[in-house]
């Protein structure tokens, strides 16, 4: 018989490797007795978005041991949290498990019970013959992305969000282990940073960005301040007051509006999209919970909602599309809406307790917001009828009250890599030969600002909507980091992007994508043994292909860079240094000088125009007109030269070529006096096309 004192160390000894034998067969490691336990897994996946429970899925498939870590209980990012209407493009670039997830929701609504309190064959998205389905309800989704996982050989921790305060363990420039805020620690050979705020990446000491760069960075023309041109409907179209005492500045200002003014046109600012909550409603009464007026509601933060109402813009505030069984997608539409504009500047660097109060704070105003439209007196009797037939869906979300879990974080931290996707690569200037997916949205920003105009009236700012006209392709550089900041890790949602053409790329399905190609990367990396930014191309792309992943693009879409404006003679003038009265928008059909040009979006005629200057000596100068034809343009737009001897009209038919290097059309010589600038100005009045704004060029005669 064994002494108490040995029989003690034996049992010690055989609990030791009971326990040690019980975390190797669950992937959990103890370097000691005591020892806080690790979770070992070949990938580990942070941020249980759309991306992320796709990247999960596509390493399990690919043979890989692999743990799937949400900083929530609820899986699927906003394609469970009432982002039902797909924001996709082109349906056609969604391909690989991205599109098996919307036949999945597709095979849910084939089904007749899916149709609870809705005819199938009422609803216009669902059509029988398709293999996919793009509009959906929250929970839905969710059932469909718990299946797939269930599916699959996932671990899978909720509830777990990463302590953003303890350092990771990196070794020779890789991550080794995290550690998250309920004490659990995690190991693996790669990781993918899978979250819409990109906290992984920032605690690996990764480099990245927050807010809108200037222009001239990366040589776009949507970025930065944005007050003239590309501007749309989400604004204020009639004129509302800034001041608490209208027109008197001493009074102070209203809430949910900044002192001064919006910056420098196309300069860089560290501000970012707004964001909002994207509400299921429903108008089926049985299926309808009245909007709750919130604790702490405060009516005077909706005194510009009134005040709009008041000044005679008059449109629902609310952009409502329909989902299944009279439910609906609501997002943002208008001056004053959901979009909570100015108030999440800090959230993207903020740590778990403030951005807990910046949610908060999101949910009070936009709550509020429903149950002023609904109910209160200086609200119009035409917005209120709207919305009586409007509430929360009473069986989504139902452990939150019937609201959303998640915020919609539209934008935060962008990581800044080898190569950052532009504008140029949107508009398919610049093609990435390394393509892990495509794009296909318009370059789309909301509002970043609201402000105070010269003459005391509110504006909002950011807001941007060119279409690409067409897919793109997204780098695969653009999802991992630089190789001297980290060797074994993805970045598929907060990738290496600029704001403006991170706004088309932040679309779930695109996110889905490029979760899919990070998962597939990674388990190659680990076959090869090799860094991140050494996985070869070529065997990526056929797996990747073999996978149903869409990977081209069409090669008639790749467009001529433009002109140069430096390789023309004289004195050019862009677009980019031009002033525009009224609503201008951004086009790109080539040829034209610089990165693109402005069109009046053929609306609102005689209230746009474009003035062109230039500081000249005296003397005669040629003055040309650069515009990019075509059949839609108009045939007599007036432009007016402002010289020494007085102004002259020449009326221009921009539906013919121009007859110098396809763009430039000569307006005759001048003689400009160097005491003031030589101007050219572009009108829309009478017009009968859309009216194009380029470059105008002076050359010395």
């Amino acid at each position: 018989p064994l002494t108490p004192t040995t029989s003690m160390l034996s049992r010690k000894f055989h609990h030791r490797l009971f326990f040690s034998c019980a975390l190797f067969l669950s992937g959990v490691s103890a370097s000691s007795v005591g020892a806080e336990p690790v979770h070992e897994a070949d990938i580990v996946v942070y941020g249980g978005t759309s991306a992320g429970v796709i990247a999960a899925i596509e390493a399990d498939r690919l043979g890989k041991s692999v743990i799937l870590i949400a900083r929530n209980r609820h899986l699927g990012g906003l394609t469970t949290n009432g982002l039902g209407a797909t924001d996709s493009g082109h349906k056609s670039t969604i391909g690989g498990l991205a599109r098996e997830f919307y036949r999945r929701v597709k095979r849910h609504y084939d089904e007749p019970t899916a149709w609870r309190y809705e005819r199938r064959d009422t609803f216009s998205w669902y059509r029988k013959d398709d293999d996919a389905i793009w509009v959906f309800e929250p929970h839905v989704a969710e059932r469909v992305y718990e299946e797939m996982l269930k599916a699959s050989g996932v671990r899978t921790f909720r509830n777990t969000p990463l302590d953003r305060t303890a350092a990771p363990v990196m070794k020779d420039g890789r991550l080794v282990s995290i550690r998250c805020k309920n004490g659990l620690r995690f190991s693996g050979k790669m990781f993918i940073d899978a979250t819409y705020e990109g906290d992984l990446m920032a605690v690996a000491g990764v480099t990245y960005t927050v807010g809108r760069e200037p222009n001239d960075k990366y040589g776009e023309t949507l970025n930065g301040v944005q007050t003239k041109a590309n501007t749309h409907n989400h604004r204020f179209i009639v004129p509302v007051d800034a001041y608490r005492i209208p027109g008197d500045r001493s009074s102070g200002l209203v809430p949910r509006v900044h002192a001064g003014g919006p910056g420098k046109e196309g300069a860089g600012d560290d501000r970012i999209q707004a964001y909002c909550f994207r509400m299921c409603m429903s108008d089926v009464p049985e299926n309808r919970v009245p909007f709750p007026k919130p604790a702490g509601y405060d009516e005077s933060q909706y005194e510009l909602l009134f005040r709009n109402f008041e000044a005679g813009d008059l449109r629902l505030p609310l952009s409502i599309r329909r989902m299944p069984n009279g439910k609906t997608d609501t997002n943002n539409n208008g001056a004053f809406s959901t979009d909570n504009i100015g108030m999440n500047d800090d959230y993207a660097e903020a740590s778990d307790e403030r951005r807990a109060e910046i949610v908060r704070e999101h949910e009070i105003y936009q709550k509020g917001l429903m149950w002023t439209l609904a109910n209160h007196s200086r609200v119009p009797d035409s917005i209120r009828k709207e919305m009586a037939v409007w509430g929360l869906a009473r069986d989504e979300f139902t452990d939150n009250g019937n609201w959303p879990h998640e915020i919609y974080v539209r934008e935060a931290r962008r990581m800044v890599s080898d190569y950052v996707t532009t504008e140029l690569d949107c508009r398919r200037i610049r093609v990435a030969n390394d393509s892990v997916g495509l794009g296909s949205y318009n370059m789309d920003s909301h509002n970043v600002q609201r402000y105070v105009t010269e003459d005391g009236k509110v504006q909002n700012e950011g807001d941007v909507q060119v279409s690409p006209r067409g897919p793109y392709v997204v780098s695969y550089r653009s999802i991992v980091p630089r190789a001297s900041e980290c060797r074994n890790l993805f970045v598929p949602v907060c990738l290496s992007a600029s704001h403006i053409a991170y706004g088309s790329i932040r679309m779930e399905p695109v996110f889905m994508i490029l979760g899919h190609s990070s998962a597939a990367a990674a388990a190659l990396a680990i076959d090869l043994d090799v860094p991140v930014q050494d996985v070869p191309y070529r065997t990526l792309r056929k797996r990747l292909q073999a996978e149903g992943q869409v990977l081209d693009i069409d090669p008639r879409l790749v467009r001529e860079p433009g002109i140069d404006a430096k390789t023309l003679a004289g004195t050019v003038v862009d677009d980019r240094a031009a002033e525009f009265v009224g609503a201008w928008q951004g086009g790109s059909l080539t040829p034209h000088v610089g990165q693109g040009y402005r069109h009046d979006g053929n609306r609102q005629k005689g209230e746009k125009k474009a003035i062109f200057k230039a500081e000249l000596e005296s003397g005669r100068y040629e003055v040309r007109l650069a515009y990019t034809a075509h059949g839609n343009r108009a045939t007599r737009v007036p432009v007016t030269i402002e010289f020494a001897g007085g102004k002259k009209t020449v009326y221009v038919d921009q539906r013919k070529k121009g007859p110098i290097r396809g763009v430039l059309l000569s307006l005759g010589t001048f003689e400009f006096s160097g005491d003031r600038p030589a101007t050219v100005v572009i009108g829309t009045s009478g017009t009968d096309g859309y009216v194009i704004a380029d470059a105008v060029q002076f050359l010395r005669r």
